[in-house]
């Protein structure tokens, strides 16, 4: 039974010349005054979607998008200001992508989110699908393994930041804390300040080709999924016959 509604914003601007033998979209390169419309639209539309009912509005994280289509760089950044422009709706981060980031970086600002917020942002990572993206913060996009290697391990890092109250993480990509010495001491644990108030932390992950490693990493982790518009069409079926929906989320 459906019991709450939910909008997404990709963070395009108002176009012209769209569809069949409108511009290309690699012809199309807006102005900064143009791409900015995408923070007004996004306060309209939360606006909008509270007095109608909605009980969310997710948006998504791209960046260097000239073209128009996909302007938020930030979604945790945004989803604050948007909780300041409304009174009930949540917001969802569909998704922070997460090989962009450093997870220590990710996981202080979405605690920082959940306080000034009281809880009103919703917490999701994803992989990425954009090299132009991807590739220009230095993190692997082409090497399909490669990503799936950083981004589960910057998962378990967020989830130890998020869940202990201090932590260590050895592993391929991040030793944390490094092997410092600090204050005239030897660095071997670290705390994340400030930690989510809301614990455990309710995690949303995009369902996209339904690989059995990427819902089995789902599944451990507690993590919900979303089946993306980018999905594997024959993901349904697999997924609702291997895991209930307790496990994928509600």
């Amino acid at each position: 039974m459906v019991k709450t509604f939910g909008a997404q914003y990709a963070g395009y601007i108002d176009m012209e010349q769209v569809g069949y033998g409108g511009i290309p979209v690699n012809d199309r390169w807006f102005p900064n005054e143009r791409l900015i419309e995408v923070l007004a639209n996004a306060r309209d539309l939360a606006q909008l979607l509270e007095r109608l009912g909605y009980d969310s509005l997710w948006t998504a994280e791209h960046h260097f998008q000239r073209e128009g289509y996909e302007c938020v760089p930030n979604v945790l950044l945004l989803n604050v200001y948007l909780a300041s422009q409304t009174a009930r709706l949540k917001f969802g981060c569909g998704f922070n992508i997460t090989p962009m980031w450093h997870p220590l970086r990710l996981a202080e600002d979405f605690a920082m989110a959940d306080i000034l917020t009281n809880g009103r942002v919703i917490f999701g990572v994803g992989r990425g699908y954009h090299t132009r993206e991807v590739e220009t913060f230095n993190a692997p996009m082409q090497d399909g393994e490669a990503n799936r290697e950083l981004f589960e391990e910057q998962v378990e890092v967020i989830l130890k930041a998020f869940h202990e109250e201090s932590f260590s993480h050895e592993g391929k990509y991040y030793t944390l804390p490094p092997q410092v010495p600090y204050r005239g001491y030897q660095l071997r644990d670290i705390t994340l300040v400030p930690r989510p108030l809301r614990r455990p932390v309710e995690v949303w992950q995009p369902l996209v080709s339904g690989s059995p490693r990427g819902i089995d990493f789902m599944v451990r982790n507690g993590i919900r999924g979303v089946i993306a518009p980018t999905s594997s069409p024959g993901i349904a079926e697999p997924t609702a016959l291997e895991y209930s929906s307790g496990d994928l989320g509600n």
